[in-house]
């Protein structure tokens, strides 16, 4: 069984950034022949001759199993609860195991959205596959995205494009999270412990690697895994908290920004200024004003 739909958006809609251009649901049961007819040109494919798209597209398996093969990725094993991505241009191929077929949500789509986050390394054709789980939450959203398709009311393309994307952020964060809490429950904890001791010294000497010290590690290893776990580096993420901190007293108290400074246990009032414009875009005195 399957249901699908194939959608057309506007030159306007490109400018959005991401525009949906099909999205369906298949049932393959054990036997079932493999792939199904009924796909519009350019989406129909033979498995040992695989294909090439021109658009992203977003799968997601609810029940069974697969085998997946892309120029990258020679062969892959699909489970229950993954996600996999396909570029454009890459060329692919995949298909249930007979004895088990799946149940299967898609989703494609196109547009510089997606292609900025390739650009910068956060989803690539080299890492096509997503093990996040099986969630009601993410079946519900290709629900509501076929929903929406379906109807074609005014402005569809921007709903469905917010729900492309809350996919791809739940897709990646799940599984980022699944990675971190399988290597270690302590490193987490541990990078946890950090952030409140950082957030709770904003107005002390407290220095990164003190902070490394006293949780008994050493200073190159606490910052690797502060980074894995947060996206920044420890001084950065103190540095970040300080100058937050600096635009609550900035526009709550009536302190010199000289005194803010020192308070903060910034090198000095210049420093302090430098720093905050890079942050902000504005000086700190542009804000006292204000």
């Amino acid at each position: 069984m399957q249901t699908s739909k194939y959608l057309l958006a506007s030159e306007r809609d490109d400018l959005w950034g991401l525009t949906i251009t099909t999205i369906g649901y298949e049932e393959i049961g054990p036997r079932d022949p493999y792939p199904t007819r009924g796909h519009a040109d350019g989406y129909y494919f033979e498995l040992e001759k695989g294909r090439e798209l021109q658009e992203y597209q977003l799968l997601y398996i609810t029940e069974g199993s697969g085998i997946f093969h892309s120029r990258t990725v020679p062969e892959a094993r699909l489970r229950e609860g993954d996600f996999f991505l396909l570029f454009p241009g890459e060329w692919h191929s995949y298909h249930p195991t007979p004895p088990r077929g799946w149940k299967k949500y898609w989703i494609g789509f196109k547009g510089r959205n997606m292609d900025d986050r390739v650009r910068a390394g956060f989803l690539s054709p080299t890492k096509p596959i997503y093990h996040v789980g099986f969630s009601d939450d993410i079946v519900h959203l290709y629900k509501e995205a076929f929903e929406t398709a379906k109807l074609e009311e005014a402005y569809s393309q921007q709903l469905m494009a917010g729900i492309v994307n809350h996919l791809i952020g739940k897709m990646y964060s799940l599984e980022r999270n699944i990675e971190l809490m399988s290597r270690s429950q302590a490193h987490v904890n541990m990078v946890n412990r950090a952030r409140l001791r950082i957030r709770e010294s904003l107005e002390s000497s407290l220095t990164i690697q003190q902070v490394a010290q006293d949780l008994g590690v050493s200073y190159s290893n606490f910052r690797k895994l502060f980074k894995e776990h947060t996206g920044l580096s420890p001084a950065t993420y103190q540095q970040d908290l300080r100058l937050q901190r600096a635009k609550e007293l900035l526009t709550t108290t009536d302190m010199s920004i000289k005194e803010i400074a020192y308070r903060l246990n910034f090198e000095s009032p210049d420093y302090f200024s430098a720093k905050f414009k890079a942050k902000t875009g504005r000086k700190p005195s542009d804000l006292r004003t204000q």
